[in-house]
């Protein structure tokens, strides 16, 4: 990134590495490394300089690396900002390259957080028990002693070094869409220390309960993949190329559980909020939010809808959602204090609407199976046990059935691509009332008590037929717009 004039907030030569960011994506980005660096300028203190790791590619570490990095925030939007470049990223590490700096640079003593974005499935846990899976190849391959290369044995071993080195307290915050992420972090980490052999892991359990803290957050900010088109206009617009420049809408929100082990930055003076109630955030965010927007998106690739904003463009899509929210989400929750929840559901479909974003269907699509029961199957049983009915979540639930179903193996974009068509009836025979119960059986997303409910099972049958049959005949807009308007 050359020189244009352009100012660089955070005086470089003062700043400081503090924090070590693993999941060094698009969000990450235009989230945690704004609000740090805003949090820094208002405190003048630059001791929270950002490591940042990448995790599955090495592709932005490359892109940083030669523009010391740097990067640009491109707002788009009504009320977006002029584009700004952040500059709180001291150091820019692939971890699947050079594991074993990562473990350093957690285990050193100016690091006093660790953050993460690295999606559910970076995890690696059973989300029916909320532990560590222990069967996965690549968490075995970490305690079996290879440099580590999951996120979770990059965080357990440079905690065990810190034990080893005396190098003090540490939080690890994560800020992924998982209920009680921090609670569930913490739990991961444990569950790695505990199984690695006996002369190990004494020392390292009891030091985990006297030096760690593990928050709990909700974070919120649309930050789509950056396209080619996104990355001329930046040009345009900075006179440079950034090749690591991301845009985001205007909205950011960042709540945090206020418990930390070692300090942190001053992120309330940047517009972060500490709150004692984070899981009533948590769940507003998940059940209304990305809800909603896992429903526009298997709603929208069954119409061939390419973008987020043209599907709830669609008129019966947009009903759909927002009875969604109103009918069966909002009942089944308790909001934080100070949130308006019919406001909070308007918000969010004005914010989807935002045709600059071009948050592409099969991209919010993508990972269904860690995320249809977080977003939708709870509002789903909670609607049931209520005695209410579940339409418009099951209509949702049937819309990512039909998509993988009708998705080959090899196109669908899912940890558990293989295990979800092995579930499947062969392909020629893939009708609602062959792929609903086979993957209503499918364990590792659906709870038994919940794929053994007749009500649910109907609806979805009733709406996959509905979709399915739209879409084999070739009017699927029309047609699947006109059930759901009177469904």
């Amino acid at each position: 990134m050359a020189s244009t004039g352009h100012k660089v907030a955070l005086q470089r030569d003062q700043l400081q590495p503090g924090i070590v960011h693993l999941g060094l994506g698009a969000f990450a980005r235009a989230h945690t490394a704004v609000f740090t660096e805003d949090a820094m300028l208002a405190a003048n203190d630059p001791q929270w300089g950002i490591v940042g790791v990448t995790q599955r590619s090495d592709t932005v570490a490359r892109q940083l690396a030669p523009q010391d990095g740097l990067f640009t925030v491109a707002e788009r939007g009504e009320g977006a900002a002029p584009a700004r470049i952040v500059s709180s990223i001291v150091e820019a590490i692939s971890g699947r390259d050079n594991p074993e700096l990562v473990v350093d640079r957690i285990g050193a003593a100016a690091t006093k957080i660790v953050t993460l974005t690295i999606t559910e499935k970076g995890y690696r846990f059973d989300a029916r028990t909320r532990t560590l899976d222990l069967d996965d190849p690549e968490i075995q391959a970490d305690l079996a002693g290879r440099p580590p290369r999951t996120a979770v044995g990059q965080i357990t071993r440079g905690l065990q070094q810190r034990a080893r080195t005396g190098a003090g307290p540490i939080t690890v915050v994560s800020c992924d869409n998982l209920p009680g992420n921090g609670e569930l972090t913490g739990t991961l980490v444990r569950n790695f220390a505990e199984a690695l052999p006996a002369p190990e892991n004494e020392n390292l359990l009891v030091w985990l309960d006297a030096n760690t803290a593990f928050p709990s957050t909700m974070v919120d900010r649309m930050v789509p993949a950056t396209t080619d088109g996104d990355l001329a206009a930046v040009g345009h617009e900075l006179g440079l190329r950034d090749d690591a420049a991301v845009v985001a809408e205007p909205f950011r929100q960042w709540v945090i559980e206020d418990t930390f082990a070692a300090g942190r930055p001053r992120w309330e003076d940047a517009g972060a909020l500490f709150s004692t109630d984070v899981a009533a955030w948590e769940s507003a965010k998940l059940r209304l939010l990305n809800a909603s927007h896992s429903m526009l998106a298997y709603l929208g690739l069954a119409a061939g809808k390419e973008t987020i904003a043209d599907a709830v463009g669609v008129d019966a899509f947009r009903k759909a959602v927002r009875r969604m929210m109103l009918e069966e989400a909002l009942p089944s929750i308790t909001l934080p204090d100070g949130l308006d929840g019919g406001q909070y559901c308007d918000e969010v479909l004005r914010r989807f609407a935002n045709p600059a974003l071009g948050h592409t269907t099969a991209k919010v699509g993508s990972d269904g199976s860690q995320k249809v029961g977080l977003r939708l199957l709870t509002t789903v049983r909670g609607t049931l046990d209520a005695g209410r009915v579940p339409k418009w979540a099951a209509l949702a639930v049937a819309a990512w059935m039909h998509h993988v179903a009708t998705t080959p193996e090899a196109d669908l974009n899912d940890p558990l691509a293989k295990e979800l068509h092995a579930a499947l009836p062969a392909s020629e025979s893939r009708t609602a009332d062959t792929v609903v119960p086979a993957l209503l059986g499918f364990r590792p997303v659906v709870e038994p008590a919940l794929a053994g409910d007749e009500e649910f099972r109907d609806l979805l049958l009733h709406w996959y037929r509905i979709i399915d049959n739209n879409k084999a005949s070739n009017n699927g807009l029309e047609s699947l717009g006109n059930e759901i308007n009177h469904g």
